[in-house]
């Protein structure tokens, strides 16, 4: 269950930070409470994995869903110029949060 509400975290994450690139320093309402409201959910569940999986392992993956997720999502939707070498570079990041899914003992 830990590793389930880890992931979504990291996704909430990239909820966050795009929420918060779109709110104009804090200025726009709307994405400034989607920024709030994900940063609380996202930090919570983070809060709560590590009550199982290592620290290290779980704000790594952590980490990599959201910035993963945060660049891909800037790519899709033009806000990020799109390239084979920055595709590569996040299949890559992918594969190493697998990994350290993988080789962490904790369950």
């Amino acid at each position: 269950m830990s590793w389930i509400i880890l992931i979504v975290s990291g996704v909430l994450e990239a909820v966050w930070a795009t929420a918060l690139g779109k709110s104009d320093g804090l200025t726009k309402l709307w994405p400034s409470v989607v920024f709030g409201g994900a940063l609380l959910l996202s930090m919570g569940g983070l809060a709560f994995a590590m009550r199982d999986i290592s620290t290290g392992t779980a704000y790594a993956v952590w980490v990599g869903i959201g910035a993963a997720l945060t660049v891909a999502y800037a790519m899709v939707f033009g806000a990020e110029p799109t390239s084979l070498i920055k595709i590569l570079l996040l299949l890559g990041l992918v594969a190493c949060i697998v990994g350290l899914k993988l080789v962490d003992g904790s369950h």
